[in-house]
């Protein structure tokens, strides 16, 4: 069963599609937490960004750098939040890789992106190092 960007990348259900190339479809969120909320995705399918080929992982980005200031301006807003909710526990509700766009506007109420986990654990500096060195370690 495909998902519901793979039937807007197929034409089965319409969008307001700002931008298209030949990996990356972009287009306004249906359900926006601001004016110009902008999604952009992959064409394929991928749930996680753990799965985007490096290829098609360099296009969406690009994509993404071309898109942002392009809503910013847009809209007039003053900033952008840019995010990837990756994996249903971090909020991912399609499982299709996308990018959010949201403009930012002063006194939106909005807060940073560590407003997003809650409260934040205790760690030393003993289990920072391990943590850094573990990552180190696997890319």
């Amino acid at each position: 069963m495909s998902t519901i960007f793979t039937q807007i990348v197929e034409g089965e259900i319409p969008a307001r599609v700002v931008y298209e190339d030949e990996t990356t479809l972009a287009f306004l969120d249906a359900n926006p937490l601001a004016p110009g909320h902008t999604l952009v995705i992959p064409k394929d399918e991928y749930e996680r960004l753990n799965d985007v080929p490096d290829d098609v992982s360099s296009d969406l980005y690009d994509t993404i750098h071309r898109l942002v200031p392009a809503v910013e301006e847009s809209v007039d807003a003053d900033a952008t939040t840019v995010a990837f909710n990756n994996g249903e526990e971090a909020g991912q509700e399609v499982p299709h890789v996308h990018c959010h766009i949201v403009p930012r506007f002063e006194g939106d109420g909005g807060g940073p992106i560590h407003a997003v986990a809650g409260e934040p654990p205790e760690l030393s500096d003993d289990e920072l190092d391990d943590i850094a060195a573990d990552i180190d370690s696997q890319v």
